[in-house]
């Protein structure tokens, strides 16, 4: 099965569709490609209908709307990889995961929440590929009021 059947196979058991690539809203890049590793910027939860999702995890949001944030964003990673690269069939490895978490000062379940992006990409990618080096932070304050931004670094077949 390839990248492509997987992720298809995975939106509709999530079901989703494979939103746009999300314009940029500053003065940066969605992804850069240095050599054969392909860096994306930071991706908020957008809903494949363009909807923004806000909220503070610990206060508005639990753990399970926080992870569900997260795969919202590693969705429009994903969906940004593919205008990029034309296929997600490139991509060779997910190598970096940065999740931050937009929660209260004692909420200590960043790991968990960012689980929600790292099990989507384990999902499309295989376990083996798909899974990478991770770092999960808690923030005080995110862009737009989201829960989360997640940004990667991937392998890709240049």
């Amino acid at each position: 099965m390839t990248t492509e059947e997987r992720l298809t196979s995975k939106l509709a058991e999530m079901g989703l569709t494979m939103p746009a690539a999300a314009a940029p809203k500053g003065l940066y890049r969605p992804v850069v490609i240095a050599g054969n590793l392909a860096y994306t910027s930071g991706h908020l939860p957008v809903t494949p209908d363009g909807q923004l999702i806000t909220g503070r995890v610990g206060d508005d949001l639990d753990v399970e709307r926080g992870q569900q944030a997260a795969a919202l964003a590693g969705l429009g990673i994903l969906a940004t990889l593919k205008a990029e690269l034309g296929s997600l069939d490139r991509v060779v490895r997910l190598v970096k995961l940065l999740g931050l978490v937009n929660c209260t000062p004692d909420f200590t379940q960043q790991p968990a929440v960012i689980n929600g992006v790292s099990q989507l990409m384990a999902d499309v990618f295989g376990p083996d590929a798909g899974i990478g080096a991770r770092s999960a932070v808690g923030v005080t304050a995110l862009p737009l009021g989201v829960p989360v931004e997640v940004e990667a670094v991937f392998e890709i077949a240049v």
